[in-house]
């Protein structure tokens, strides 16, 4: 190997920058003939955080390392945690900058391993048993500390970074004990009041979700206090300002796969929609490739992206804090961008359509039905989302249209109520398998429910396309029906029937209600009259008489009523408008001809609808634990994949 003129020592075949080689140092420790590790001089570390990180060669020798084999490291690693939490608190020069970039990428690679017994292993590994109390306090002291008054916000925002980098990594063990012990709420919030764009939120944001989430349902998470006893409503708006923006980028993703822009929206609208408005470009816009089916597919099971980890924490804050309930369903648009919730609701069209493609994005739609859920059993908030009265209660809405059958395109604002409803129908009508997801059916199905209900009570009519909306209801029950053997083991299949019949049932009773026309109502009853037959088998498949919880009878009367009316040709009672000749006396009816007697009928038809169809259950989290605790679980492995890019 050629020797350098100036230091008589011989070239690298390939040049290494210096950091690099003081990272080796630390991990290879060539120099030492006794290979016993050598603690650092004060010099050593001086240097190493005066020179600028190179976080993919650090990343690489840490993943070169196995997880047995950095216990032997344990000197190195316990001596390179130490004096990066002393140069944070020192903070001179770039040194704490640099020293947080150090951090982030040694924490989401030594917590990144897979322990034997991964607590105790990574006590070892960062400070050993006898101090780690001290020490790890100390970071978290020292993390809180620059997070809340740190001289600028990116290396507030860098120490944000760090936090997440442990609250993923160490999820399953016992160090985030010291999170809730020491409480960085305050911190994290006084950042976000500081932030000076959507896009520093999001981080912050997602680690009060982690933190509100780790071990909540075994003790009480004082973060999830928190959220509930928050009232500072600036912050509020910028979170949730900062969760439609996130909103719109994951969308964004979807429809860079395959664009769904529909006939009559111009670019300029969709640049709007996704948060652009402030751009028009002048010339031609470039055209996207087009994919084949099964690259689409594919494409698509890897959405949402892993922004999408903020939904957690949406729902925890939704789930505590009314105010922020408030504020998400009424935070108006800023000029030329989109409305927060109607960016909300638009992601979760889209991740309903493509749900069935991985667990991971179940999860996610999960998780935003249930954040619909609470808003519509809030009646102050259910008002605001049906009433045109109140002002903030219309939206333009790009719902997902990538995948058929299509609802009719609705152009322009409309009540949310409406955009709501397609959604859940949407959700109807994509996900239909034979293992179906009960529980995603039940949340969309009881969410109908829900808003049709308030709609009854209040009697405020929608003008909604409702024949679309029951015709899913029908085809479920088909569907229900003709796989019934499939089905009808499946966990809490029974509230998912109940539901589904009382719907229909409370349109039967109660339509006039809430139905635009009389047309509308006609319709319902000719769909009812038409799936008869289905509705028998339904019912005894089911053995849906037996339980009290539904309404069953009502919908197999109504139909034996009419079934009854059209084999008399219509009737014969005064005031018949059609005769047995007239409709004939098979069943080679027109629809005109069904129809008219549909309206006959409502003469002599007695709906004896059971007491209490439009009641349900309110929301109770215990109720989902289970699901929540795999949903922490995926939110940790997208955070990881963000804080490790």
């Amino acid at each position: 190997m050629e020797q350098s003129p100036l230091t008589h020592q011989p070239r690298p075949e390939v040049f290494k920058p210096k950091i690099v080689q003081l990272y080796e140092a630390i991990f290879k420790d060539e120099d030492n003939d006794d290979d016993a590790p050598v603690e650092k001089s004060e010099g050593f570390w001086r240097e190493f955080f005066l020179l600028k990180p190179d976080r993919p060669s650090l990343r690489h020798i840490l993943d070169e390392i196995g997880p047995n084999d950095l216990l032997q490291f344990d000197l190195q690693t316990r001596q390179l945690f130490a004096r990066a939490v002393s140069a944070l608190k020192t903070g001179h020069g770039v040194a704490d900058f640099h020293a947080l970039d150090t951090l982030s990428t040694f924490l989401v690679a030594v917590l990144g391993k897979k322990y034997n017994n991964p607590s105790s292993d990574i006590i070892d590994v960062l400070a050993g048993l006898d101090h780690i109390d001290t020490v790890f306090a100390d970071f978290v002291g020292t993390l809180d500390s620059i997070v809340r008054n740190g001289r600028s916000l990116d290396l507030r925002q860098k120490a944000v970074e760090v936090t997440l980098a442990v609250t993923s990594g160490a999820y399953q063990t016992s160090l985030l004990t010291y999170f809730i012990q020491r409480d960085l709420f305050p911190a994290v919030m006084k950042f976000i009041q500081d932030a000076d764009s959507p896009s520093r939120i999001m981080a912050p944001f997602t680690a009060i979700g982690l933190l509100a989430n780790y071990n909540k349902f075994e003790f009480q998470n004082p973060y999830q206090m928190r959220l509930n006893d928050f009232v500072n409503e600036g912050t509020i708006r910028k979170i949730i300002r900062s969760v439609g923006h996130t909103c719109q980028t994951l969308r964004a993703q979807y429809i860079e796969v395959q664009d769904d822009l529909p006939e009559g929206w111009t670019l300029a609208s969709t640049l709007s929609m996704i948060g652009l408005g402030a751009i028009t470009p002048g010339g031609k816009p470039v055209k996207k490739p087009v994919y084949d089916a099964d690259t689409v597919k594919k494409m698509f099971a890897q959405l949402p992206g892993q922004d999408a980890a903020i939904l957690l924490a949406t729902y925890d804050f939704t789930h505590a804090n009314k105010l922020f309930c408030f504020n998400l369903v009424t935070l108006p648009a800023e000029k030329g961008e989109e409305q927060p919730f109607a960016s909300f609701l638009s992601l979760t069209s889209y991740l309903l359509q493509h749900a069935h493609l991985s667990q991971r994005a179940t999860h996610y739609a999960h998780l935003n039905l249930m954040v619909l859920r609470l808003l519509i059993e809030d009646p102050l908030l259910c008002k605001r989302m049906c009433s045109s009265s109140d002002e903030g209660s219309k939206a333009a809405v790009r719902l997902c249209r990538q995948r058929s059958p299509y609802l009719p395109l609705v152009q322009g604002e409309r009540m949310l109520a409406a955009a709501v409803l397609d959604a859940m129908v949407d959700a109807l009508n994509h996900n239909l398998r034979r293992r179906l997801d009960v529980g995603l059916y039940t949340l969309c199905v009881g969410i109908l429910l829900r808003l049709i209900s308030y709609l009854s009570r209040s009697r405020t009519r929608l003008q909604y396309h409702w024949a679309e909306m029951f015709r899913s209801l029908l085809s479920l029950v088909r569907f229900l029906t003709t796989y019934a053997s499939d089905l009808k083991d499946i966990s809490h299949i029974d509230t998912l029937l109940d539901h589904v019949v009382n719907l229909i049932a409370i349109g039967l009773s109660a339509g006039e209600a809430f139905l635009p026309t009389p047309a509308a109502y006609d319709d319902l009853f000719y769909k009812v009259v038409e799936t008869g037959e289905v509705l028998i088998k339904f019912r005894d498949i089911y053995k849906l008489a037996n339980r009290p919880s539904n309404s069953i009878d009502t919908l197999v009367n109504v139909s034996a009523h009419y079934k009854e009316m059209l084999a008399d040709g219509g009737g014969a009672g005064e005031g018949k408008v059609a005769s047995r000749k007239k409709l004939g006396t098979s069943s080679h009816l027109t629809s005109l001809q069904v129809a008219e007697v549909i309206k006959q009928g409502y003469e002599t038809l007695s709906i004896q609808a059971k007491e209490g169809l439009d009641s349900w259950e309110k929301y109770r989290e215990a109720d989902e634990r289970t699901l929540l605790k795999k949903m922490a679980r995926a939110v940790v492995g997208d955070v990881k994949g963000l804080v490790g890019a």
